[in-house]
């Protein structure tokens, strides 16, 4: 079935203005400012748009797609996802990681459930490895399986600055991203280490000898949760302002620091330091667990991410910051899209994907989520469930 979404104001996310958008099965097919259909044409279904802003849907590349965590025991592993846990949030394609826990969660289990995903209507990516060094894969070799296995676009996430990592050395980060940087350069994939950083007093001196004394170049990593503390942000200022990519994670369970700085402030306080908006992505660390620790690194407490707080932080961004609404979405769109070279996403074009996010004008809520051209979620209401739903 042909679907028309009329009268549409477009954020592409730049700005398009108000036009119709033909949807031919799982692509978008045309855009123009008005599109007719002959009355006698019955295969088509007409969504009208006229009180909606129309974005490309939303990418989330920090998912703990099997579940996450452990770190209070066996009983704090968080559960796998389900499909509407992401739809309803207007997310349509999403990058799945493992965590702190490379042992009970396997990369078999990681790849397993991007397909189950993608069955089920969404489109589905995986990293390889998990927080540990040596990096844990599926052929034995970080190359190998970005080259060899569809699914797998880079590594991570790996912990560095972090009482839950494997202590690796510089010239061990160095090496994985060497490693990345090839199967990428050879598979036509990003290649991209992400690199959990935790609060440690080191931050991200490893990331930076390494730009400085080698030839990998800053966009080979993307550094995650820099909003941990006030330290950790200010340098990644710094980092990004010079080229490097740094990640804000939205669903948080930290220190009163790391609540006060939330995404949406961090964002304008970016852009006021001058630091590219392209440099710059959310993500939700969505099913991942949010453990809490004392100030003896003790385990006290569990909060689980939600890939909802994804676009509530767009949202945030939008209305309270102020942020200008092209460059709120480009960080949940445009730019995951290219740092991850997901060439058919990210962006309202023809002949790219038909994942569709309708958001309503006038508070500018999720209306209606359409993955492949296919309703996932409209008026409040889950179209499509998961299997075990």
């Amino acid at each position: 079935m042909l679907k028309l979404i009329k009268n549409g104001e477009i954020y592409s996310p730049k700005y398009l203005g108000k036009k119709d958008i033909l949807l031919t099965g799982d692509k978008i097919g045309y855009i123009d400012d008005c599109i007719n259909i002959p009355d006698d044409f019955l295969d088509i279904q007409i969504i009208d748009a006229a009180e909606s802003l129309v974005t490309p849907g939303f990418i989330d590349g920090h998912v703990h797609i099997t579940g996450g965590g452990g770190e209070g025991g066996f009983k704090t592993r968080t559960p796998e996802i389900q499909l509407s846990d992401i739809t309803k949030g207007g997310v349509t394609t999403v990058i799945g990681v493992l965590g702190t826990d490379g042992t009970t969660r396997t990369m078999s289990n990681l790849l397993a459930k991007a397909y189950a995903l993608e069955e089920e209507g969404i489109s589905c990516y995986v990293l390889t490895g998990s927080y540990q060094v040596p990096v844990r894969t599926v052929t034995g070799s970080i190359q190998d399986d970005i080259i060899l296995i569809d699914k797998i676009i880079g590594v991570g996430e790996v912990a560095l600055s972090d009482h839950r990592s494997s202590q690796p050395t510089m010239e061990d980060i160095a090496k994985i991203a060497a490693e990345a940087r090839v199967g990428g350069i050879l598979s036509g994939k990003a290649g991209i280490v992400n690199i959990h950083m935790g609060d440690g007093h080191r931050n991200i001196s490893f990331i930076q000898e390494i730009i400085e004394k080698t030839e990998i170049p800053p966009r080979q990593f993307v550094l995650t949760h820099i909003l941990r503390n006030p330290e950790l942000f200010k340098i990644s200022i710094d980092y990004a302002r010079s080229g490097g990519l740094v990640d804000f994670t939205t669903s948080t369970a930290g220190s009163s620091d790391e609540k006060e700085l939330t995404p949406g402030k961090a964002l304008k306080v970016m852009l006021e330091e001058g630091v590219n908006i392209e440099n710059i992505t959310f993500t939700s660390d969505g099913q991942g667990s949010l453990p809490i620790f004392d100030e003896q690194k003790r385990y006290v407490g569990l909060g689980v991410g939600k890939v909802t707080s994804l676009y509530t932080a767009v949202r945030e961004a939008i209305l309270s910051e102020k942020v200008a609404i092209e460059d709120a979405l480009r960080v949940i769109t445009l730019n995951p899209a290219n740092n991850y070279m997901l060439k058919s996403k990210g962006s309202i074009e023809v002949g790219k994907d038909a994942d569709i996010v309708l958001l309503n004008k006038e508070d500018l809520n999720i209306n209606t989520v359409m993955a492949k051209g296919k309703v996932m979620y409209q008026n409040g209401e889950v179209r499509v469930k998961g299997t075990f739903e």
